[in-house]
């Protein structure tokens, strides 16, 4: 039976009895079922998870379905999921079968209203999401954004950010860590050390932020490091930041991982790359994956179902490190068994929320 949100506790066994360490790698498959050479392909390559979009997901049966079969090509029924499942523009599980959940901006507007209950709101938001990703077996999501924007900045995070005020995005940013993991469900922080000054889409070319040193510690960095004591994964932004290494972004830096992630910002949970097949990074996919693990990522992430793509990262990619699983063991003892949620109420929590900011 699939796991559901009062009784799945997958995720706290994660990396905690690896034995044959898997690879450092989680990766999408290319359709709503598994094919039979992708099923072989992960049998022996036998990456640590995978990451589902929009083009694997049909209804909630079939989504079920495709899960247990990337477990099973792997053998582990532990393997994590990952979505991208923020709400507003980005959310991979959609209406009809699933509600369209606001995006974050929405909370950091009431939050300038009543803080209190902004970040209940947030809270019970992700408390929702949780319950229908475990209703699928889905077990971490790629949320919270604790990225910036700055005006002028390109409107690939816009919206999809709390806000525009440091203080503003901790607050929502913990309260919606909170209620993932409340429902079984790893958060993953992005995109570190933040995405929110660049003037360019990564996924169409690399962006370069000139900001100096002082504002990036002053506004990017910030809910990064209030929130680096939480139970979470982070991913890296593929941004190069000139004020610490004008040759590489951070996702291939390790000056901007080493220094900065993990030293000033102080995270040392599990970092994850943003997808490698993004066109901010250039070379061939096997000095991707070896110049992001080089530079201090624990997990490498390829995510177009590309075959040829994901041999390429397979090929170059290493087996999990001991200190990654360490991390990734620490991380999921954060997480809570889910207990039934009442979705009526916590539905009309967020909606009278939404309605009374509308109304100003």
């Amino acid at each position: 039976m699939p796991p559901t949100c009062a009784t799945s506790s997958r995720p706290a066994t994660w990396a905690a009895s690896l034995s044959a360490r898997p690879l450092a790698a989680i990766f999408g498959c290319a359709g709503p079922r598994l094919g039979d050479e992708e099923r072989a392909f992960f049998r022996q390559s036998d990456p640590y998870g995978f990451i589902l979009f929009a083009r694997n997901v049909e209804t909630p049966e079939q989504v079920r379905a495709l899960v247990r079969d990337l477990r099973d090509a792997v053998g582990r029924d532990d393997a994590p999921v990952l979505i991208d499942q923020e709400g507003g523009r980005v959310q991979r599980l959609k209406p009809p079968h699933w509600r369209a959940a606001p995006p974050g901006r929405r909370f950091g507007e009431a939050l300038l209203r009543d803080a209190k209950t902004a970040e209940q709101g947030a809270e019970a938001n992700a408390r929702l999401i949780a319950a229908d990703l475990t209703d699928l077996g889905i077990d971490v999501d790629c949320l919270p954004l604790l990225d910036v924007p700055v005006p002028g900045a390109h409107d690939i995070i816009g919206d999809r950010a709390f806000g525009e005020m440091p203080e503003v995005v901790i607050a929502l940013g913990r309260a919606v860590c909170r209620g993932l993991r409340a429902g079984g469900v790893m958060p993953i922080v992005k995109h570190i050390p933040g995405h929110g000054r660049a003037r360019s889409d990564s996924h169409l070319e690399l962006p370069v932020v000139d900001a100096a040193l002082a504002e990036l510690r002053a506004t990017d960095f910030a809910p990064f490091k209030a929130l680096a004591g939480e139970a979470c994964w982070a991913m890296t932004a593929h941004v190069v930041y000139s004020a610490i290494d004008r040759s590489a972004p951070a996702t291939l830096s390790a000056k901007v991982i080493g220094e900065v992630i993990r030293g000033e910002i102080g995270f040392d949970g599990p970092l994850i790359s943003d997808d490698l097949s993004m066109k901010a990074l250039s070379g061939d996919f096997a000095g991707r994956t070896r110049g992001a693990l080089a530079a201090g990522c624990d997990l490498v992430l390829h995510c177009n179902g590309d075959m040829a793509e994901m041999a390429a990262v397979a090929g170059a990619c290493a087996p999990l490190t001991d200190r990654a699983a360490a991390r990734l063991a620490r991380a999921a003892a954060g997480l809570q068994k889910p207990a039934p949620v009442d979705r009526a109420a916590l539905l009309a929590e967020i909606e009278g929320l939404i309605a009374a900011t509308a109304r100003g």
